[in-house]
């Protein structure tokens, strides 16, 4: 009873409190892929995902209700970073949803204005910004108002034709901002400033301190928190550093809903020894305050430590550089070497792109080939499986008819047999006083497909999952593997099949289950069903080998089909933004040395990323991934037409 009583009085004094439109919410998950797409058509960086903001505390003047009710103390604010776009989880702040959801367009737009864009409308937008005057006006304040007035500038010249919508989103936030009449006169004379920035972008140069009892102003709306300057890469909501990660980004695929955290640099705890105690009771440090989460080496993260994160408001980080052995840990994925592949000759050095330097780092990762042991009873040489043998059959017939057939060639210097064609031609041209021609005969040729196609196939720990009651991922590729062989058997294309793992960037392991020069017979049947799954996926490293293996191959055409079902991943820094960026350039260095790299991938959610990867036109996401196998072979027949 006293609990149905109590969220009754919490539902009647919040709405009672007033600022929120509930039944014109709108949520990020409606908005993020239409923000993102937005995002970057108007010029955004293509690397930046979108992902929900924090709520942080404003310090803004509330009204009784808002107090009594305790609503309104923390609100979420989007704000921009070098790898994440972050938005509000939701929007009810205005009372029509069409102006809440044009404010996450608008957001986005002005996100994609703070970076480089037309130099000349940005020259415009930067001279038509109030100078900054002599004197003391409070600086953090008022750079956010001059950021946000220049990208507002740059966003409404750069495309005229969202200033409607803008002017429309300024005439709702201010009427749900305080009334100025109500407030104290230096918050008012705040109050008026910003609603002129809003009203005419540019034309406020700076805003004044407040007094030290003068409450905080109400946060815009309209406008991006926390921005260092485009393309400046401060710390703005994450943990970057020169070796730092993503803070709320350490596991890939992250839901839009959840929140990074806000962090801040701290310096070292200056009391190193237990034995010496503090006399002031303040001073002692609790655990909650620091905690060793960073491990100088490449150690992968404390499986606690994001559970005890989501419990701070804010993450306080530093550096001693000391190593942490609290704990004994052990890879239970590395098989012992009695059980695992048989390597082929020593690691080979790849580089590997580190975007947040902007530098190619050199034998930064190390490759091992591997191929399947002929004492393992799981390669022995084996038919293909009966389930897929009418699928083969039908393949098989389809491709025939890619195979080149022998046929006439006309009007040929040399050949078999006359070309009566060309000869009455000729007769013709000699009897009307025209040179005529000595190409007068038919030639019987067969001309062969000039292909060679690399088959590339995750087979990370993540392929281990079930997709049905009778199959798992790594059981579809295995089967895609087979009837891809089979059916480019029909055409005598040159094929390899490969597949890729990694632990870490010292051990990425490239399996050869078929060569260029190896015959699809029992033997490689029998390397393919002795795939599992294991370890991670550092795309980029694999790509760069596969390369490598195509680019010996004199073919006039060389594709490289990657098989994949999530992000680029690792146990070390090679996750997020890091991963995608070192494989997109991994994929430019293909194209750049004629490879024709497409993906074909059952992630779901891979059309938020792969083009970014690979180009609109690189890629193909599969719903059903129980489909892989019978469609893997018809991309192919698309891709060589």
């Amino acid at each position: 009873m006293e609990e149905h009583v109590g969220l009754l009085w919490h539902r009647l004094i919040t709405r009672a409190a007033g600022g929120h439109f509930p039944k014109a919410a709108v949520k990020l998950k409606e908005m993020e892929k239409v923000a993102g797409v937005f995002f970057r058509a108007l010029g955004g960086d293509p690397g930046l995902r979108v992902a929900a903001a924090t709520s942080d505390t404003h310090g803004a003047r509330r009204s009784l209700l808002q107090r009594i009710a305790g609503a309104d103390e923390r609100i979420p604010r989007g704000r921009m970073d070098i790898s994440t776009l972050r938005l509000p989880p939701e929007l009810d702040a205005l009372p029509e949803r069409s102006l809440n959801r044009d404010l996450y367009l608008w957001l986005a737009a002005l996100a994609a204005a703070h970076g480089g864009g037309n130099a000349i409308t940005d020259a415009a937008a930067d001279a038509a910004l109030a100078p900054l005057p002599a004197g003391d006006f409070d600086e953090a304040a008022t750079r956010e108002l001059r950021e946000n007035q220049r990208a507002t500038l740059r966003a409404l010249r750069r495309w005229p034709g969202i200033e409607t919508r803008y002017r429309r989103l300024v005439e709702a936030v201010i009427a749900q901002r305080p009334q100025v009449a109500k407030l104290p006169a230096p918050e008012a004379e705040r109050e008026n400033l910003l609603r002129q920035a809003l009203h005419a972008p540019g034309s406020i140069a700076a805003l004044p301190k407040l007094p030290a009892k003068a409450r905080e102003t109400q946060p815009v709306l309209l406008w991006l928190s926390d921005y260092h300057g485009a393309g400046a890469g401060g710390l703005t909501g994450s943990a970057n550093g020169p070796e730092g990660g993503e803070a709320g980004n350490s596991k890939p695929g992250r839901d839009a809903s959840e929140q990074a955290h806000r962090v801040e640099r701290q310096d070292n705890a200056p009391e190193k020894h237990g034995m010496i105690i503090p006399f002031r009771v303040e001073s002692l440090l609790s655990v909650a305050e620091f905690i060793k989460v960073k491990r100088s080496t490449d150690d992968d993260p404390d499986d606690n430590a994001a559970e005890a994160a989501a419990n701070l408001d804010q993450l306080s980080i530093t550096r001693d550089g000391e190593r942490v052995a609290s704990k004994i840990r052990f890879d239970l994925d590395l098989p012992s070497a009695a059980e695992d592949d048989v390597v082929l000759g020593d690691g080979i050095p790849l580089p590997e792109w580190d975007y947040r330097k902007d530098l190619l780092r050199e034998d930064h990762v190390r490759l091992t080939e591997f191929t399947a042991s002929v004492h393992d009873p799981r390669a022995a040489p084996c038919k293909l499986p009966d389930h897929l043998r009418r699928t083969a059959r039908r393949l098989h017939r389809q491709f025939a008819a890619l195979t080149p057939a022998r046929r006439w060639l006309k009007a040929q210097a040399d050949g078999s047999e006359l070309d009566v064609d060309a000869l009455v031609r000729a007769t013709t041209d000699r009897a009307t006083g025209h040179h005529p021609s000595d190409q007068l005969y038919l030639s019987l040729e067969k001309r062969e497909r000039d292909l060679a196609c690399l088959a590339l196939a995750d087979l990370s720990l993540s392929t281990d999952t079930w997709i049905s009651s009778h199959a798992r991922v790594i059981d579809v590729i295995r089967d895609s593997l087979l009837l891809f062989g089979e059916a480019l058997l029909a055409t005598g294309d040159r094929f390899a099949l490969c597949g890729f793992s990694s632990v870490k960037r010292s051990n990425v392991r490239f399996h050869r289950l078929k060569d260029f020069d190896q015959r699809f017979d029992d033997q490689a049947r029998g390397r393919i069903m002795a795939i599992k799954p294991g370890y991670y996926t550092r795309l980029g490293a694999a790509i760069r080998h596969a390369t490598n293996v195509l680019e010996k191959q004199s073919a006039a055409r060389r594709i490289l089909l990657i098989l994949s079902d999530g992000k680029p991943n690792d146990l070390d820094l090679y996750d997020g933004r890091y991963g995608i960026e070192d494989t997109r350039v991994a994929v430019v260095e293909a194209r750049n040395r004629g490879i024709v790299p497409f993906c074909v991938t059952i992630d779901r959610e891979g059309a938020s990323y792969l083009p970014h990867l690979f180009g609109p036109a690189g890629f193909a996401v599969i719903r059903q991934p129980d489909e892989l196998p019978a469609r893997l072979p018809m991309f192919y027949a698309q891709l060589t037409r």
